[in-house]
């Protein structure tokens, strides 16, 4: 995938460098990047787009322009669904749904750059990342029970990132935590002081996707899936037996050992 961009005023934008670097921005930055159903769909569209043109990207970062990561949902458009039929609603979060999905599903490494609000749809993004890399001072809520609701559509990928006990917790409660709490909780796997610093991680982090192989990278994520729960059995060990078998045998796997052999970058890293 060749440099590519959105329109840059409209509620999304995508900047793919040539080097396959993908730029993925929540671009609402007078509503502090909230959700409604344009910037779910565009969202959507923008990660189908990514996993179709897999091969010329190679990483994939998600930011909030302007003071906010995301402060969750927007609030004409929460207005509006008060008004749907309960079909109606489903339809809505079936969308929200479907987009964190895409986002989790892609085979490139994913990295969430959270800075000031990250709230309710906006942290789920968070989860919903392989990365997330947070602001010492970010400002983070599973709000939704403050509105007699429930975060039932960002949920799985919470759970996955946090565990079911600080899920529980956080859901039941709404309580607000900054950048450092969620990096305790796994919610975030980095937490930065600044934006130096946030810049220096994202750098650091690009360099260590360009250094992995595209294809081994995309079986690494789902390798997770497929053993995370299980039972260590010898089903299991079959399993994870013919995985790496098929990756030795993989065009990827006898380059990469003949790299090493040979001393030299593969031809991924060059």
């Amino acid at each position: 995938m060749a440099d590519a961009s959105f329109d840059q005023k409209a509620p999304v934008t995508l900047d793919v460098s040539p080097a396959g670097v993908a730029v993925v921005m929540l671009n609402r930055p007078d509503k502090h990047n909230a959700f409604n159903a344009e910037v779910i769909s565009a969202l959507s569209d923008v990660f189908e787009t990514l996993r179709a043109n897999a091969d010329g990207v190679r990483v994939v970062i998600l930011r909030g322009a302007g003071k906010s990561f995301s402060a969750g949902a927007d609030l004409e458009w929460m207005k509006a669904a008060a008004h749907y039929t309960e079909s109606d609603n489903e339809e809505d979060a079936m969308a929200l749904a479907t987009m964190l999905k895409r986002l989790y599903d892609l085979p490139q490494l994913t990295i969430a750059l959270v800075h000031g609000a990250a709230m309710g749809g906006g942290a789920g993004l968070l989860a919903a990342c392989d990365v997330g890399v947070v602001m010492k001072d970010a400002t983070i809520r599973f709000s939704e029970v403050r509105l007699g609701l429930t975060p039932a559509t960002i949920s799985p990928f919470v759970v996955r990132a946090i565990g079911p006990r600080w899920a529980r917790a956080l859901f039941a409660s709404g309580e607000g935590f900054d950048g450092a709490f969620a990096h305790q909780i796994g919610l975030a796997q980095y937490v930065v002081e600044d934006m130096e610093e946030m810049v220096g991680m994202e750098e650091h982090l690009a360099k260590l996707a360009f250094a992995a192989a595209p294809g081994a990278v995309a079986d690494a994520k789902a390798l997770v899936d497929d053993v995370a729960g299980k039972d260590i059995d010898h089903a299991l060990a079959v399993h994870t037996a013919k995985a790496i078998a098929r990756r030795r045998a993989s065009v990827e796997g006898k380059e990469g050992l003949t790299a090493f052999l040979e001393r030299r970058k593969p031809s991924w890293a060059e």
